[in-house]
């Protein structure tokens, strides 16, 4: 069972991260402002996760010196190849549909303003570049059911 602060930890963890890039997004800072607060979340970010490997380790050295049998790494390299593999069906086919989607919308944005009548037309068009991100989803899925 987890306990609060392990429920509660990564939230103020990822509000942290997230706080030098709130003005940011809201466009309040200059450019050299801009710059300093990024390379400061990026900082930030490798900072905390270094933090947590080091807490995750010694958390595993002091149950390790209680006597209990500690595995870190549970299960077989097809597991973890089919894990990966999962995740560069999600993460390629959502480039690919970021790319097509940036290639049709404005296409579609453009024969729609010419014309009120291509708007159904070009949505099509829009949709199907979407689609081939839910497809790499999908694939991701069954490959991670067959694996476990």
């Amino acid at each position: 069972m987890l306990t609060f602060m392990e429920l509660v930890l990564p939230l103020v963890l990822i509000v942290l991260i997230s706080l030098p890039l709130v003005n940011v997004f809201r466009g309040n800072t200059s450019a050299q402002s801009a710059k300093v607060r990024v390379i400061s979340h990026i900082a930030m970010f490798f900072v905390i996760l270094a933090g947590v490997l080091v807490y995750h380790i010694n958390g595993a050295t002091a149950l390790a010196a209680e006597g209990e049998s500690v595995d870190l790494m549970s299960g077989t390299i097809a597991q973890g190849l089919g894990f990966i593999a999962a995740a560069l069906a999600t993460g390629l086919s959502a480039l690919g549909a970021g790319i097509a989607v940036a290639a049709a919308a404005p296409a579609a944005i453009g024969a729609f303003s010419e014309n009120d009548k291509n708007f159904g037309k070009s949505l099509i068009f829009v949709a199907l570049g979407e689609g081939v991100a839910i497809y790499g989803l999908i694939i991701s899925i069954l490959i991670i059911m067959i694996k476990l």
